[in-house]
C-alpha cells in the first residue's frame, strides 16, 4: 500500500505523536509498503529526516507561544502536492489538530480513504492551558474524525470518550514498545550511584515537563526518606518544577539507548499525567522491569494491573501519589514481583504486532471503500 502518514509532530519531536509516527513509517516501510510521511518544519529536521525510513515532506511551521518544543504548521499547498505526487491509497492522520484537518481536506477532494489516529487529550489541554474551551475542542475533534472512514483510539478509555462526545467508526489500535530497547538487563549501577549516592531508593518520571503532566505531584515524595526522585525531560514548566521538588535530580531530554539505561536503572516509575490516552512511558517502564504508579485515568487503566504491575491511584491527589512510592519503598519483594510481572504483560506489544494490526485496519478500510463503489 501507499500510505501519507499526515502528521503533527515527528522526529526530532520527542512526543508520543511523533515517536507513534515514526514506528508507523518503519515498520510500515519493513512490511514492504511505501509510506511518506508529511510533518511540520522543526529545528534539526533535515539531520533527523536523513535517518527517517521514507521520505519526509515538511510544512512551514511556527513554534507555539509559551512553548517553543511545539509547533504549529502554517497554511502551505505542499499538503495536497505531496500526497496526490505519491500516488496514495489511503492517508493516515497521526493525531490531527491543525496539519491533519488540511490532510483531512486533501483526502476528501482527491476521494481517498482516511484513518484518523485519535492521540491527544485536546480537551484536557483547554481545561490546563485556558481553563475553557472543552467544548470548542470536542467539536473540532469530532469535525476532523468525524470524516475520517475510521477512528483508532489508542485505550478503552479514549475510545468510551470518542464515542460518547458522537465520534462514530471507532476502533481500538493500542500502541507498541521497543523490548529490544527498554528491558531489565540495562540496568546500571554506575548511574545508580551516581544518582543515588547514599543507596536511596529511585522514583523516576520521564515525559514533558508541562502544566497538563502536573508532575509537581511528586513534591510529597521528594520529602521521602531515603527516596530521590529523578526527573528525565523538559519543557516550559522545568523553572518551576524545579524549586517545587527539592533534592529532585533533572536529567534533561534523553533519547534512545541512554534514556533506556535511565528506565532500567529505577525502582519505581511514577507517571503523573492525568490526561493521556495511552502512556507510552508507562509501557516503556514496564518493559524496563520497573514497578509503576500512575494515575486511575485514561490510557493507564489498560496498561497498568493494579497490584499486579503496579499500582493505580487518584489522579491529581499528590499524597496518593507519595502513599504509593512509601507502600513500594518498604518491599522490595512486592517490587520485583510488579517489575517481573510488568515485563511479562508487554513482551507481545512489540510495533510490528501493532502495525500487523494497523495495515488490517487499513485493508478493512479500502475493502470498504471498493465495496461501495462497486
Amino acid at each position: 500500500m501507499r500510505v501519507v502518514i499526515v502528521t503533527e509532530s515527528f522526529p526530532p519531536d520527542v512526543n508520543g505523536v511523533a515517536h507513534c509516527a515514526l514506528q508507523t513509517a518503519r515498520h510500515l516501510a519493513d512490511g514492504g509498503h511505501d509510506p511518506l510521511v508529511i510533518a511540520p518544519a522543526a529545528a534539526g529536521a533535515d539531520e533527523a529526516d536523513t535517518r527517517a525510513p521514507c521520505p519526509v515532506v515538511r510544512v512551514p511551521s511556527l513554534p507555539l507561544p509559551g512553548y517553543p518544543q511545539v509547533r504549529v504548521a502554517l497554511p502551505s499547498r505542499r499538503v495536497a502536492a505531496a500526497v496526490a505526487a505519491h500516488r496514495a491509497d489511503i492517508v493516515h492522520l497521526a493525531g490531527p489538530f491543525v496539519l491533519g484537518v488540511r490532510g483531512m481536506a486533501v483526502a476528501t477532494r482527491l476521494g481517498l480513504p482516511a484513518v484518523a489516529v485519535y492521540q491527544t487529550d485536546l480537551a484536557g489541554y483547554a481545561r490546563t492551558y485556558v481553563g475553557a474551551g472543552e467544548g470548542a475542542a470536542w467539536r473540532r475533534i469530532k469535525a476532523v474524525h468525524g470524516a475520517a472512514d475510521r477512528t483508532l483510539a489508542p485505550s478503552t478509555a479514549a475510545l468510551r470518550d470518542l464515542e460518547a462526545h458522537g465520534v462514530e467508526r471507532v476502533r481500538l489500535w493500542p500502541r507498541g514498545v521497543d523490548t529490544e530497547r527498554f528491558r531489565p538487563a540495562l540496568r546500571d549501577e554506575r548511574l545508580r550511584r551516581e544518582l543515588a549516592p547514599h543507596g536511596e531508593l529511585l522514583v523516576g518520571y520521564v515525559g514533558r515537563l508541562a502544566p497538563e503532566k502536573h508532575v509537581e505531584l511528586l513534591a510529597g515524595v521528594c520529602a521521602l526518606p531515603g527516596v530521590r526522585v529523578v526527573v528525565t525531560g523538559d519543557g516550559p514548566s522545568e523553572t518551576a518544577l524545579r524549586p517545587a521538588l527539592p533534592g529532585a535530580v533533572f536529567l534533561g531530554r534523553r533519547t534512545g539507548d541512554d534514556l533506556a539505561r535511565i528506565f532500567a536503572s529505577l525502582d519505581v516509575f511514577a507517571h503523573t499525567g492525568p490526561y493521556e490516552t495511552f502512556c507510552q512511558t508507562v509501557q516503556e517502564a514496564m518493559a524496563s522491569g520497573v514497578p509503576v504508579i500512575a494515575p486511575a485515568v485514561g490510557g493507564p487503566l489498560d496498561l497498568v494491573d493494579h497490584g499486579r504491575t503496579g499500582l493505580l491511584v487518584a489522579p491529581r491527589d499528590p499524597a496518593a501519589v507519595r502513599d504509593a512510592v512509601a507502600v513500594l519503598a518498604a518491599d522490595p519483594a512486592r517490587r520485583a514481583a510488579f517489575a517481573a510481572a510488568g515485563r511479562a504483560a508487554v513482551e507481545g506489544r512489540t510495533w510490528a504486532a501493532v502495525c500487523a494490526q494497523l495495515t488490517g485496519h487499513y485493508a478493512e478500510v479500502l475493502g470498504a471503500r471498493t465495496a461501495v463503489a462497486a
